[in-house]
C-alpha cells in the first residue's frame, strides 16, 4: 500500500494526480501546512525538509519499503511503477524530460514567489507585477507550444502533461488573469479537467 502526504497545493496535488492516473492504490494522508504539520517531528522523520509530497510505499522494488519526497520524482516513480504515461517511443524521451523538467521547475517555483510576494504584509505592487509576468510568460510560451502539439511532450498524453497541469491548476484558481485568454493551453486544460483521475485527484 502507498502513502501519501500531502496538501492542496501544486505540488501535493502532481503527486496525488499521478497516484490517480497510474492507478495505483493509495491512502491519502492531509498534511495541514498553515497548522505546521508538516514540521512536526513525525513529519520531519519522513522528509527532513519539512516540505510536501512525501511518498511511502510498503512495497517498493523488491519488495522492500521506500520512503520519496519531491513531486517530480513522484511522479516518475508512480509511472515507472504502473508502466503509465511514459514515452512508447525511447526517441521521444529527450523531448519528454525536458516537457516534464519545464513544467515542475519552472511553473510551481514561479508560482510560489508570485504568491509570496502578494500575500506579505504591505506587499510591493511593481514586485509582485514583475513576477507575474514572468509566470504569465512560462505560460505563454507553453501555448505557442500547445499550438504545435497535441500534449506537453508531443503526441501523447504522459507525465509531463500531468505536472504542468498542477501548476496551470493551482494558478487559475488564485490568479486566474495569468492565464486568460491562452486558447491553447485553455483548449489542452479542458482536456485534462475532464478526465475523470484528474477530477478524483482534485477533491481534497
Amino acid at each position: 500500500m502507498i502513502d501519501l502526504y500531502a496538501w492542496g497545493t501544486s505540488n501535493g496535488m502532481r503527486a496525488r494526480i499521478a497516484l490517480e492516473e497510474c492507478g495505483l492504490a493509495y491512502q491519502w494522508h492531509p498534511i495541514d501546512l498553515a497548522k505546521g504539520e508538516h514540521k512536526t517531528p513525525q513529519f520531519l522523520a519522513l522528509n527532513p525538509f519539512g516540505q510536501i509530497p512525501v511518498l511511502v510505499d510498503s512495497d517498493g522494488p523488491g519488495g522492500k519499503p521506500v520512503t520519496l519526497h519531491q513531486s517530480t520524482a513522484i511522479l516518475m516513480y508512480a509511472a515507472e511503477k504502473s508502466g503509465k504515461h511514459l514515452p512508447k517511443d525511447p526517441a521521444t524521451r529527450p523531448a519528454f524530460l525536458e516537457a516534464l523538467m519545464g513544467a515542475s521547475t519552472d511553473i510551481t517555483p514561479q508560482f510560489g514567489a508570485v504568491n509570496a510576494a502578494r500575500t506579505v504584509k504591505e506587499a510591493h505592487a511593481p514586485t509582485v507585477e514583475t513576477l507575474k509576468g514572468r509566470l504569465r510568460n512560462l505560460f505563454a510560451t507553453w501555448d505557442g507550444l500547445l499550438a504545435k502539439r497535441k500534449y506537453a511532450a508531443g503526441n501523447e498524453l504522459t507525465i509531463a502533461d500531468l505536472s504542468l497541469y498542477a501548476g496551470y491548476w493551482r494558478t487559475k484558481g488564485a490568479m486566474a488573469d495569468v492565464v486568460e485568454g491562452l486558447k491553447n493551453l485553455e483548449r489542452w486544460a479542458a482536456e485534462m479537467a475532464a478526465r475523470p483521475a484528474i477530477q478524483r485527484a482534485l477533491k481534497v
